[in-house]
């Protein structure tokens, strides 16, 4: 699974319509609102690289409110439940 952080920048009037409409698109899996330099953070998870650009640049972006995006490619997650588990196999 490749996971995407969207940075996504709205119109401030627009903030819960477009995150709504953004939430129900395929593809993507959580939006945040959040305080800061962004509107909104949404999480893509898709299965191959070249859904990216048809999730991000072909939808994403192209929902009504939506000013521009900034994408981030997660290599690696780390979590205390991930290292929880880990330390739990066997136990």
């Amino acid at each position: 699974m490749i996971t995407a952080i969207v940075l996504v920048h709205t119109d401030a009037d627009r903030i819960p319509e477009t995150a709504q409409a953004i939430a129900d698109l395929d593809g993507v899996a959580e939006v945040y609102s959040c305080a800061g330099d962004v509107d909104l953070i949404a999480i893509v998870k898709v299965e191959q690289h070249e859904q990216l650009a048809d999730v991000i640049a072909g939808h994403v972006s192209k929902v009504e409110g939506v000013q521009h995006t900034d994408t981030h490619i997660a290599f690696r997650s780390y979590s205390s439940a991930d290292t929880d588990a880990a330390f739990a196999v066997g136990g």
